[in-house]
């Protein structure tokens, strides 16, 4: 087993800086930083890619950049916001871009812990997105983490610093954090 710190990509939050996904993917992924995880967050504009098409080898600096960055992962937190029901296209189009690591000797997302919240406004939408981000991560191979998080941000506002209105959402996202670096080093 080596000794070397785990690496932990973090996908998510929306167009808007500072989103309350944004700000959601952050707490989780500052937990997973405090667990002994270097982290990066691709957020934002950094999800701004063109539409995946499989057919089209060639790929954009941005895109290489995200691929290469869930290539070298050992673990992803994800959190999407929800939009109608379902993750927004910005996550999801990002996420089809893991497609490109199926020739890999680790294909897709293959034993990587990932976990996984989603925030929208109401909790139909949030549970409804959290068991989509879960199917889309079976179907890349990747293990869930035990906890995942719905958050409805009717009922919850984060704030700038990592705190939020209900401290039980800080708390179930700091351990989606956790989880996802113990299983990373335990995978190892």
């Amino acid at each position: 087993m080596t000794s070397a710190a785990v690496n932990v990509v973090g996908i998510g939050g929306s167009l808007r800086p500072g989103s309350q996904s944004e700000r959601a993917l952050r707490i989780a992924l500052g937990s997973a930083a405090e667990a002994g995880a270097e982290t990066l967050a691709l957020t934002g504009d950094d999800l701004v890619l063109p539409f995946y098409d499989s057919a089209i080898e060639e790929r954009t600096p941005q895109a290489v950049r995200f691929v290469e960055a869930i290539r070298r992962a050992d673990g992803l937190i994800i959190v999407s916001p929800g939009y109608h029901g379902a993750l927004s296209g910005l996550i999801k189009n990002a996420l089809d871009y893991v497609e490109d690591l199926r020739p890999d000797e680790r294909p897709y997302l293959d034993g990587r812990a990932v976990g996984l919240a989603a925030v929208a406004f109401g909790w139909q939408a949030a549970v409804t997105t959290l068991d989509q981000l879960r199917t889309i991560t079976h179907a890349l191979r990747g293990w869930p983490t035990p906890l995942g998080g719905s958050i409805n941000s009717a009922e919850v506002k984060f704030d700038e610093v990592g705190g939020a209105s209900e401290e039980k959402a800080v708390t179930t996202l700091k351990l989606i954090g956790r989880q996802v670096v113990d299983f990373a080093r335990a995978r190892r």
